[in-house]
């Protein structure tokens, strides 16, 4: 039962416009569910803290390298030019400080006040020789670049 005689047959095509809505909204959604984060190396914002001064400060230890690699403790010059010897110059300042002040101060901080031109090589026979003298506290000491 053929009730269609004669009328040809309409190819099936696709319509592209609700198909192209649908896509439309399909991207705005993802567009405004998605979070972009970025991330950068160089903006830093520290923390703030509004903590008091400590009562008591601790004993300090300066240790000064200038460009020519010659050593200073406490501005005082050092013949040392090795690890070795710096630990044993260290090792000293520390025994004539506790010996002047008492023994109730912790460990010293050896504070390292290094030229910007000094070699890498004299700042690690520093650090060895805190290491090697028993001094956990190591820092360096920089200045601002505000100054500029």
């Amino acid at each position: 039962m053929n009730f269609r005689k004669g009328r040809a047959r309409e190819d099936l095509e696709i319509n592209l416009i609700p198909f192209i809505d649908v896509l439309l909204v399909i991207v705005i959604f993802l567009m405004v569910t998605t979070t972009y984060s970025k991330f950068t190396a160089l903006q830093i914002t520290l923390p703030t803290a509004d903590a008091e001064k400590a009562l008591e400060q601790p004993f300090e230890i300066n240790v000064g390298v200038d460009a020519q690699g010659r050593y200073a403790i406490n501005n005082q010059a050092v013949a040392a030019r090795d690890s070795a010897g710096l630990a044993r110059e260290l090792q000293a300042v520390a025994q004539a400080a506790g010996q002047a002040e008492g023994s109730g101060k912790p460990d010293p901080v050896v504070i390292i006040n290094a030229d910007a031109m000094a070699a890498h090589q004299t700042v690690i026979n520093v650090l060895e020789a805190a290491r090697a003298a028993g001094f956990a506290k190591v820092t360096f000491a920089a200045q601002s670049s505000s100054g500029k």
